[in-house]
């Protein structure tokens, strides 16, 4: 008799085919698994079952009406997944073997490996009478954090018994359910709400996309609600013996206010009334003011290894990748390249017994012909860097996966993009393993007055991991703010009193919060139990957030797909229809759908089921009393509208010149007053499912028309596009909401064949290849409408002659279908902000449509200047200073010395001692050039200590101006001042 072995991946069941070899023997290898005379492995292709009512419990979209809710089905029946339908016969065919006896689950380590498990299990025993069947074999866990050969021979050497592992499977089963009742329930109860006055509102909602759109959409409130004040900063420019530097006023005495009431927006340095920036600065102006400094050495540590999340934030940051973008390039490279490790965990630690791959993985990258990547392989190597660290080597800190790292393979063929994010991985992986990077941080306080000016620097002194990323100059250090964080500052001696050179008040305003991007949302759902109030449950969600790394972007990617979000540039933006979704729950009091303690509540009673501490019929009954509420409240809930914050359009009704008002369903007439029933004109947010933004209503109340636009769903849930009027019926007597489908509503409503003989085609359809003709107001593939050689379309490729305000000539729609995009077109006004932009039309082989492609954006933070050229740049220019001229300026930006004209005066420069000009040269010197000076001569020449780095060893040249063999790179500095007069 066998055992057969099921593992979640291919990758996994040749793993344990390798380890298992030397001491079960040589397997042979089938089309579907592997087999010898004791075991038979195969794997899963991640789940091949999903759960799903049974057909008589099933709703169909038609049939959205709460006569049939809630959904609360006996049992779940099990459908395969259409993708891997053969994988799952393969693996069932096995399970039935008669020689198979016992069955062993190798799924991943975790909750989701052993739900796998459990339903392909269920499923393979069959269902009768309304239970499934139980197989009658045996079932033992293998539990791998590791996959080293070691690791999975020790698997198997301790394997767990199926009553260890009940409560893992419970949660699971639990989990899994829960999350279907709550899902199918809630998308319909409120579709069916949405739907009262007709047609067909899909409104989804789930545990997870519920709570990440209100997150978005409480930041959103947040920004419109905030108020721009006017402030200022007063920021000065000081004349020392050496140079110049910046600084910006603050107050000591500031605390920072607390409570709920706390104006977040009070600031140390700044100052609320024009008159008191303009007081501070003239009281100050030429005056001396006295210094006090302070320096100090500090270090910082490289970033953890990527998990997924934290790899899809960078990411989004550096390169604009979408969640779902970096995702599938992880994946290629994982399954295809096999370059990198398996990318959808939430771990950043290794196993402990990991440490002889790495370095292996470091020899690989050594010898790689990566010329940008091995010489760092290469560097940690000969400095023995790869150690045993409980930062990155822990198996406490180990999930189902362990952190994404390179592999021992070499890629090669990478497409642009892979080679980024491979890149990305890469640098991580080794930087982690490289020494800190320490810097010499410094801070000034000039006192003026009883004012006091803060001055910041900070040199990068040891790269350590930086080099890693090119970072070997204090000039490539982050965070530097003009004015109160220079970089190298020119030195004042202890006791000098230093003059006031230029004061200037500048005024600005504040800022509401930024909107999410992708990597700060990805950031906000990981961290969403800091949101829970509740201890216990913040606790349950520590590790969890919102969804898990593998789903993260799949929900994002569904709320932008639903229309609840859109992105513009590199934010994103909720719809009409997120407001209207968070209006909704809120009136109708089921916000616990929109809340993070939804999932921290489950995550802690899942954890309990676990440890036995709770039984999943009670946590089911529970999840069905929830679900049961929720549709009674939304079933029962009787006015006329829900209470929110509504909008006034400021064109008038156009039937009696009224204002209309905003309600939850419709923009209504409220009468001259605002606070009648007005004369009965209206129109309703959401026509066909797509709900207005209140500027697209303004703008069709003022135009009378608006469009085409995107978005809208026929009564049998289909795609339209279309153009919507106002027009006067004159059997009502009043105006009418209308659509409006042009020239198109011949082919696409009526079904009159489309006859293209004549026109000219644009060029190929990108899905289907056939010709693209101009018809009504879009471009078209002649296969997506009925015509003569084919009244049954086929084909549904469409992009609109004007998008977004923005027309598309013909040329232009050529130009995209020959080559991929258009030009740069500039006139798009965004619906949501009413800016325009600048975007290229792009087709989207993803999305199958035609998409916006943004310009690159140049960076933010520019290349910061070195020590001459920072003062000049924070500074004003002074009142008699005709030298200081734009192109003075760009060269002192590039020069690395003190201006020349001050070169050779006792201000800017000083006289080297014999001792140290033997080292550095003749002629006079500022402290920071003989620091950079000294510390080239160091590196040069090979005298940091080979043991501590932060050590330099004298040569007879140094030995004369330390006065001793070794000195520490921290004393250095001081030393340097007595050899300079």
């Amino acid at each position: 008799m066998k055992t057969l072995v099921i593992a979640e991946k291919p990758s996994v069941a040749q793993d344990i085919v390798r380890a298992l070899t030397p001491v079960a023997g040589k397997f042979d290898k089938h089309d579907d698994h592997f087999e010898n005379d004791k075991y038979v492995v195969t794997s899963a292709v991640g789940h091949l079952v999903e759960i799903a009512a049974p057909e008589e419990f099933d709703v169909k979209r038609g049939k959205w009406s709460f006569a049939h809710l809630p959904v609360l089905p006996p049992y779940f029946e099990l459908k395969p997944i259409d993708k891997t339908k053969s994988r799952l016969s393969a693996v069932v065919k096995l399970v039935k073997r008669k020689d198979v006896s016992r069955l062993i689950n190798a799924c991943d380590a975790g909750r989701e490996g052993e739900l796998i498990f459990r339903l392909i299990e269920q499923y393979a025993g069959g269902l009768k009478n309304g239970s499934y069947q139980p197989l009658g074999k045996p079932v033992q866990r293998l539990w791998l954090q590791s996959m080293t050969p070691a690791a999975i021979r020790d698997g198997f050497e301790q394997l767990r018994s199926n009553e260890q592992m009940l409560g893992l499977a419970d949660a699971a089963r639990s989990r899994s359910e829960a999350d279907w009742m709550v899902g199918i329930n809630g998308t319909r109860a409120m579709t069916a709400f949405n739907s009262r006055d007709g047609g067909f509102f899909l409104t989804t909602v789930g545990r997870v996309q519920t709570p990440t759109l209100s997150i978005v959409v409480e930041r959103e409130e947040k920004i419109r609600a905030h108020r721009s004040r006017d402030y200022w900063e007063i920021h000065a420019s000081f004349l020392a013996e050496a140079g110049e530097y910046p600084g910006k006023w603050f107050d000591p005495n500031f605390k920072k206010p607390t409570g709920d009431d706390a104006d977040a927006e009070l600031r140390a340095d700044r100052v609320w009334t024009q008159r008191e920036a303009l007081a501070i600065a003239d009281a100050v102006r030429g005056k001396a003011a006295s210094v006090k400094e302070e320096s100090k050495p500090t270090t910082q540590a490289c970033g953890l290894l990527y998990d997924l999340t934290s790899l899809q934030r960078e990411a989004n940051g550096r390169f604009g990748f979408s969640a779902k973008t970096t995702l599938q390039l992880a994946q290629s490279l994982y399954e295809r390249h096999k370059a990198l490790t398996y990318p959808r965990t939430d771990s950043r630690a290794l196993p402990e017994d990991y440490l002889p791959t790495v370095r292996q993985t470091f020899e690989m990258l050594a010898g790689s012909g990566m010329k940008h990547l091995a010489p760092h392989a290469k560097t940690a190597l000969d400095n023995s860097y790869i150690r045993p660290s409980k930062r990155i080597f822990d198996n406490s800190k180990v999930s189902d996966h362990f952190a994404i790292i390179p592999t021992l393979q070499a890629p090669s063929g990478l497409s642009e993009a892979e080679q980024k994010l491979y890149d990305l991985v890469v640098r991580r992986f080794l930087a982690v393993f490289f020494p800190s990077a320490e810097f010499m941080v410094t801070t000034r306080i000039s006192s003026v007055l009883n004012h006091h000016f803060k001055t910041e620097g900070k040199v990068l002194v040891k790269p350590g991991w930086m080099a890693v990323y090119g970072k070997e100059a204090a000039e490539d250090v982050a965070d530097a703010k003009d004015g109160d964080k220079g970089q190298n500052l020119v030195p004042v001696r202890e006791g000098e009193t230093v003059r006031t050179e230029s004061v200037e008040p500048k005024g600005l305003k504040t800022k509401p919060p930024a909107r999410y991007s992708e990597a700060t949302l990805l950031g906000a759902m990981e961290g969403a139990g800091k949101l829970v109030d509740d201890d216990e449950l913040r606790e349950a969600m520590q590790e969890k957030g919102l969804g898990t790394p593998a789903t993260r972007a799949a929900i994002i990617e569904g709320l932008l797909t639903e229309k609840y979000m859109f992105r513009e540039g590199r934010e994103i933006i909720p719809t009409a229809k997120a407001f209207q979704l968070m209006t909704l729950l809120r009136g109708l009091g089921v916000e616990e759908l929109s809340k993070p303690e939804l999932t921290g509540e489950w995550e802690y009673k899942l954890a309990q089921m676990e440890h036995g501490q709770l039984s999943r019929a009670a946590f089911m009954g529970e999840i069905a009393a929830m679900t049961e509420r929720m549709v009674k409240k939304a079933k029962e809930y009787d006015r006329d509208t829900i209470p929110g914050n509504y909008a006034t359009l400021s064109t008038p009704c156009p039937n009696c010149g009224g204002v209309v008002k905003e309600n939850y369903r419709r923009y209504t007439c409220t009468g001259a007053d605002g606070n009648s029933e007005g004369c009965g004109f209206s129109f309703g947010k959401s026509p066909a499912g797509r709900t207005f933004e209140p500027e697209e209503a303004e703008q069709l109340l003022r135009d009378k028309k608006i469009g085409p636009l995107e978005g809208f769903r026929s009564k049998a849930g289909w795609p339209f596009v279309a153009e919507i009027v106002i027009k006067f019926n004159e059997e009502e007597k009043n105006w009418k909401l209308e659509f409006d489908f042009g020239d198109d509503k011949k082919g696409e409503e009526s079904g009159e064949l489309v006859d293209f003989t004549g026109s000219e085609s644009l060029g190929a359809c990108p899905k289907c290849g056939s010709p693209v003709h101009e018809h009504g107001s879009n471009y078209v593939c002649e296969k997506s409408v009925p015509t003569l050689a084919q009244p049954t379309p086929t084909c549904d490729f469409k992009s609109g002659k004007i998008i977004l305000q923005q027309p598309v000539a013909r040329e232009q729609m050529s130009k995209l279908l020959e080559t991929g995009k258009t030009d740069l077109l500039d006139k798009f006004v965004s619906m949501r902000t009413r800016r325009a932009f600048k975007a290229f039309l792009a087709w989207d082989k993803e999305a199958g449509k035609v998409n916006f492609e943004f310009e690159p954006r140049a960076s933010k933070f520019p290349p910061r200047k070195t020590a001459a050229g920072a003062p000049a740049k924070a500074a004003p220019a002074k009142k008699a200073a005709p030298a200081k001229k734009a192109p003075a300026a760009k060269k002192a930006a590039a020069a690395k010395t003190p201006k020349a004209p001050r070169k050779t005066t006792a201000a800017s420069g000083k006289q080297p001692s014999a001792a140290l000009a033997a080292v550095i040269g003749e002629g006079p010197v500022s402290r920071p050039e003989v620091v950079k000076k000294l510390w080239d001569y160091i590196k040069a020449n090979g005298l940091q200590d080979a043991t501590d780095k932060r050590r330099v060893n004298a040569d007879a040249k140094l030995a004369a101006v330390f006065g001793k063999p070794q000195v520490t790179m921290f004393e250095i500095a001081g030393i340097v001042g007595q050899h300079l007069t």
